[in-house]
């Protein structure tokens, strides 16, 4: 972790989406520190830089909704990959659709830039890219596009009971 991060580490311990995340990953037996990095996690490269390490240990938490529906589905995937549409939607059963900011913040609680693999605000169906499970841990968002927190990956996907599967282009 860098120096920024360490530093800023106790600062928007206030935020209700990272008291969110953080009581979600109690009840799931998962521990979990977030820190604020001064930087933002905005993009995975940003991330990756604030946090020292490489670009595929950053989780992107990427939201389709179906076409015909309502039902939104997570993708946790490596910083360097990207989610194939096709693949996507034959793990989901349904044709999807990339959710939009407003879709996104009412079906997880969550900003984009700042969306968590966990303490949505509705049960959501989701995916692990095998690629995290390369790395001992790994930086997933802790609910502010300024917060992550460090995880092994196989914890996580068994805390969010997450599929693990090939959906990356």
């Amino acid at each position: 972790m860098s120096r920024t991060a360490e530093a800023m580490s106790d600062q928007g311990r206030d935020s209700p989406s990272i008291a969110r995340v953080e009581e979600d990953a109690r009840r799931r037996g998962l521990a979990i520190a977030p820190v604020r990095l001064a930087e933002g996690t905005r993009t995975a490269e940003d991330a990756a830089r604030a946090c020292g390490c490489g670009l595929d240990q950053i989780v992107k938490s990427i939201i389709f909704r179906e076409q015909a529906g309502g039902r939104h589905v997570l993708f946790l995937t490596a910083g360097g990959n990207r989610v194939d549409p096709e693949k996507a939607a034959r793990l989901a059963g349904a044709p999807l659709a990339k959710a939009d900011a407003a879709g996104v913040r009412a079906h997880t609680g969550f900003a984009i830039g700042g969306v968590a693999p966990l303490g949505h605000l509705n049960p959501i169906d989701t995916w692990l890219d095998p690629r995290l499970l390369d790395f001992a841990t790994v930086w997933a968002a802790a609910g502010t596009p300024h917060h992550v927190f460090e995880v092994a990956p196989a914890k996580l996907a068994a805390a969010v009971g997450a599929t693990v599967a090939d959906f990356v282009a």
